[in-house]
């Protein structure tokens, strides 16, 4: 009678390591995020009152949703700005991010201080000095006086809508790059990880794959679509779930939560907007990773 081994396969030790890797993150959720997550959800359906004896819950059901979606004047207005921005930016921040990732890959002398200049952003978005860029002190010094309509800077795309339009390109093309031009300092200050995702992907492409395309005659621009972009693809998905999550962190509605929370004290109704916007990334989400998940090649 032969013994059953008792060994793992490849894809159960594989499971395993994954479940490694993300424990710490579900340990963190159990303890430090279910509990208010849920206690957000209750007063969200609640008017929350403070006494000298606590907390007081009046159960109002779905009065606080309809608040926000009909009598607030500023949720609406905020939120459809904030997922058409999200809508502009990330395909930006994602295109830009793959192409500096392409020029870091190539061999250069100083490679190694054009890369660090890069991730600066993300070394800017943090701590102190993302107290003073909130201030616009950063901004206003890269980006010139917007009071003056931006005469100072050498950002303004003016021109180059004239020169796109006279040469016969579509009024929707036109005025997407020119937003984009306009965007810059944005789209760089939120692409540092993306780049450094992009280009470790790019690393890890073995280069016996160009030497045989190469050996095929295969062009640099053949080379790129038909290899770089499909090893890289799921990296690109990646990247579209990190860059919508991360537009939506902080910006005017995380901003008209917590004065709702914390200066109008009104926790139900922050709550309730909360639960809606939420429920808009995750559709979002849900949409976008269905979408591009058909085109991820997975080796």
């Amino acid at each position: 009678m032969l013994l059953k081994s008792n060994k793992m396969s490849l894809e159960e030790r594989k499971g395993l390591w994954g479940w490694a890797f993300i424990s710490p993150w579900l340990i963190g959720f159990v303890l430090l995020f279910a509990i208010p997550l849920l206690q957000s959800l209750r007063y969200s359906f609640s008017e929350l009152t403070l006494s000298p004896n606590g907390i007081n819950l009046e159960f109002l059901g779905i009065a606080n949703y309809q608040n926000a979606l009909t009598e607030n004047v500023d949720y609406n207005r905020t939120l459809a700005e904030v997922v058409i921005d999200m809508v502009v930016n990330v395909p930006l921040i994602v295109i830009f991010s793959l192409f500096i990732a392409s020029i870091l890959n190539q061999k250069f002398r100083g490679r190694m201080i054009a890369r660090a200049i890069f991730f600066l952003p993300v070394i800017l978005a943090s701590g102190v000095i993302s107290s003073i860029e909130s201030g616009d002190f950063l901004q206003s010094a890269m980006m010139g006086n917007s009071g003056e309509d931006n005469i100072q800077t050498g950002l303004q795309s003016f021109e180059l809508e004239k020169m796109m339009l006279h040469a016969g390109m579509n009024d929707f093309i036109v005025e997407y790059l020119t937003g984009a031009v306009n965007r810059i300092y944005e789209i760089v200050s939120s692409s540092g990880v993306q780049i450094i995702i992009f280009l470790a992907g790019l690393q890890s492409i073995s280069p016996q794959l160009y030497e045989v395309a190469k050996i095929e005659g295969a062009t640099g621009y053949e080379s790129f679509w038909k290899i770089t972009l499909p090893m890289i693809s799921p990296l690109i998905l990646t990247n579209v779930i990190y860059s919508v999550i991360d537009s939506f962190t902080d910006n005017d509605m995380t901003t008209l939560l917590q004065e709702t929370a914390f200066k109008q004290f009104d926790y139900g109704l922050s709550g309730a907007m909360s639960w809606i916007y939420f429920l808009v990334i995750s559709v979002i989400l849900l949409i976008s990773t269905f979408f591009i998940s058909k085109k991820v090649f997975y080796q």
